[in-house]
């Protein structure tokens, strides 16, 4: 039963090119399992900066391996926890890509050289010519006593462990999305699925676009957008025909004056991560600007409107929205958003038509 359970669980991150009917897993991993569209952008970066080799030194039961092999490149999977190497074995030998390997190994003691051979291979390869390198891949434990941690220093294991023990190496590690990475001198690259911000990854320079450090790749089921540190800066400007909520990865980053600039947007205040324009980007969603309101006289504007139903947004405000939800009391038939944000020294209420795409 926990076998099918966790299947269900790792189905949609792997998604409808990979059947997990045969695949071996257990709760915990396909919880951690990170979703197929992620691995796929990570691959494509470490492939194109012309590596042999990904060395996954928490491979866990292998759901990374797939999107490396698909890139050509070969894959050896290490990790301290011997049955999920056996559940790795299995999963990874159905690929007909690439060359797969596993072995029981400490992420903190290195098992490979830049010019070794792992050892006997799952498969026959199927060829990867004669590119150079390696990279070390890893996706330290997030989590301890039940708490997310956000200091790379007590990640498990640590991260400045995992630097020493991999000197010169190029590297990409897997972290919480917020987590502390303001001293992180290569790139920080966060991803997001379907509206869901799900990593944080660190790459070591020679893995990023040269003059980079941040990136955010937003993927949804019409398309993929990467947006950098590069580009104009945005001014501040009153509300126009609608508000916007940049996606999280976009606001995690750090880049939402980038994003603005890309889709010609401009920021209601320079600290508050909402937008307006006179459209909605293609792809996002937005809400129809109607007013702007002291927060303290949202309830009475709401009523006005006739307002039954209320989406709510809180930026630089100390305000729940469930319970605000509970405290306005809307009787009315309009479905209708409310985004509130800090703008300057006070708190305003931007009140919405229902969100829009």
């Amino acid at each position: 039963m926990e076998l099918l359970q966790a299947r269900q669980t790792l189905a949609p991150k792997l998604g409808a090119d990979i059947d997990v009917a045969g695949w071996l897993t257990d709760s915990d991993s396909a919880q951690q399992a990170t979703p197929l569209p992620v691995a796929q952008v990570r691959a494509e970066r470490i492939a194109a900066a012309g590596v042999a080799l990904v060395h996954d030194v928490t491979c866990s039961i292998g759901t990374e391996a797939p999107a490396m092999l698909a890139q050509g490149m070969d894959w050896f999977g290490t990790d301290v926890d011997y049955a999920r190497l056996l559940m790795a074995r299995e999963n990874i030998s159905s690929s007909d890509r690439g060359c797969a390997w596993v072995a029981q190994a400490d992420a903190l003691a290195p098992v490979t050289t830049p010019a070794s051979s792992p050892g006997p291979r799952i498969r026959a390869c199927s060829g990867t010519g004669s590119r150079p390198g390696r990279v070390i891949v890893a996706d330290p434990a997030r989590r301890a006593d039940g708490r997310r941690i956000t200091d790379p220093a007590k990640l498990i294991p640590p991260l400045p462990d995992l630097l020493d023990a991999y000197p010169g190496v190029a590297m990409a590690i897997k972290c919480a999305p917020g987590i502390d990475y303001s001293d992180w001198h290569g790139l920080v690259s966060v991803v997001s699925v379907s509206g869901g911000v799900k990593e944080a990854c660190l790459y070591t320079p020679d893995l990023a676009d040269p003059g980079h450090t941040r990136e955010a790749v937003i993927i949804r089921d019409e398309f993929t957008e990467r947006v950098s540190d590069e580009g104009n800066e945005v001014g501040v400007d009153k509300p126009k025909g609608f508000i916007i909520e940049p996606d999280g990865a976009v606001i995690r980053a750090g880049l939402v004056q980038q994003w603005a600039a890309r889709h010609e947007l401009s920021m209601l205040d320079p600290h508050i991560a909402f937008l307006t324009g006179e459209k909605v980007p293609a792809g996002y969603s937005g809400f129809p600007f109607i007013e702007a309101v002291p927060l303290k006289k949202l309830r009475p504007a709401l009523q006005a409107h006739d307002a039954g139903s209320v989406e709510i947004l809180v930026r630089g405000v100390d305000v729940d929205p469930d319970q605000l939800r509970g405290k306005l009391k809307l009787k009315g038939s309009r479905p209708m958003a409310v985004a509130i944000a800090r703008i300057e020294d006070h708190a305003t209420a931007f009140i919405c038509d229902a969100r829009v795409r």
